[in-house]
């Protein structure tokens, strides 16, 4: 996909009079301290009188958010639901999708709130899924400014990391990213939704190995667009301890849960280089702003090791 990223709404979300249907269909939205981000991405998705349920699964942080997600719930018509602490991305997904199944949704979009799709291209997304139950489905994806962040993803099972672009023909093991999924129900019940021991990051590798694992498929669809604004849900500057704990940690714990001994171990091996390209992503220095990044960097690598040494010695970590 090329070009540039489709254009923001200027009528508040309104559908317009050939607006598709979206009947049975809940976007589920995690927030933690992001409800500037949904009051301007959300409406972008022109889902107002598409008959698609919005579900927003508040993650707590302070009590002055939990109030203003609730007054922006109740002006759009949203489901709100709260959290009594935060359950992480994951467990937030969990509880969002569960909230939607209740209410009546046979297809679910998972979707940043720094991220926005329109509704066509959703409602394309919609009809695959139902044709496709057993696919799990990404759209393109392209950053604000019309610039591809995701075409497809895959596992570089050798190397012990992860990898984006146009992957290789066809990808050994691909993944999809977490930032705009879209499934049927049948198939989030199939895979039990995602394993909350992850918290944050590489959560969406786990499901879409655990989907191809239950006899499932993995597509891309290159007829609709999403656009993310990444990193737009960081909290803080440069590298976020959360960010570097989670992936360094989480990398092993998906290598000791699905992988053989002998490649859990050269992924435990690996550890110092994937932990020095954590540090190092966007970075060209290493300065005073490293240390608490290089702290949690260690303690999830630790964390991790831990979770391969277990695997080594008495086989795959069960899910949680």
């Amino acid at each position: 996909m090329t070009g540039t990223a489709p254009a923001p709404r200027t009528d508040g979300g309104a559908p317009g009079p050939d607006a598709p249907d979206l009947t049975g269909v809940a976007v589920v939205v995690v927030n933690y301290g992001s409800s500037d981000l949904l009051a301007e991405n959300i409406p972008r998705c022109g889902l107002a009188g598409s008959g698609a349920r919005v579900v927003v699964v508040d993650n707590r942080t302070t009590e002055a958010e939990r109030e203003r997600l609730l007054a922006l719930g109740a002006d759009q018509g949203w489901d709100v639901v709260p959290a009594a602490t935060n359950l992480g991305f994951g467990g937030g997904m969990n509880v969002g999708v569960a909230h939607a199944r209740a209410a009546g949704a046979d297809v679910v979009l998972l979707l940043n709130p720094d991220a926005w799709l329109p509704p066509a291209d959703l409602a394309a997304l919609v009809d695959a899924a139902r044709a496709e139950p057993t696919t799990l489905l990404s759209p393109e994806i392209v950053r604000p400014d019309g610039t591809p962040w995701f075409r497809g993803a895959w596992i570089d099972v050798p190397r012990g990391r992860t990898r984006t672009g146009t992957p290789p023909t066809p990808p050994e093991h691909p993944w999809l990213v977490g930032a705009c999924l879209v499934l049927h129900t049948d198939l989030w019940e199939r895979i039990g939704g995602f394993d909350e021991r992850y918290f944050l990051y590489w959560e969406d590798v786990d499901v879409s190995w655990r989907v191809l694992a239950a006899g499932g498929a993995l597509r891309v669809l290159g007829t609709a667009t999403a656009v993310h604004s990444v990193g737009g849900t960081q909290r803080t500057e440069g590298k976020s301890p959360g960010y570097c704990y989670w992936n360094t940690r989480n990398r092993l714990l998906f290598a000791a849960q699905h992988l053989p001994r002998a490649t859990v171990l050269r992924w435990a091996l690996r550890t110092p280089f994937y932990a020095r390209e954590v540090l190092l992503r966007g970075e060209r220095t290493l300065d005073r702003r490293i240390v608490a990044p290089f702290w949690a960097t260690a303690r999830g690598s630790l964390a991790g090791l831990g979770l391969a040494v277990r695997a080594l010695v008495l086989g795959p970590v069960p899910r949680g």
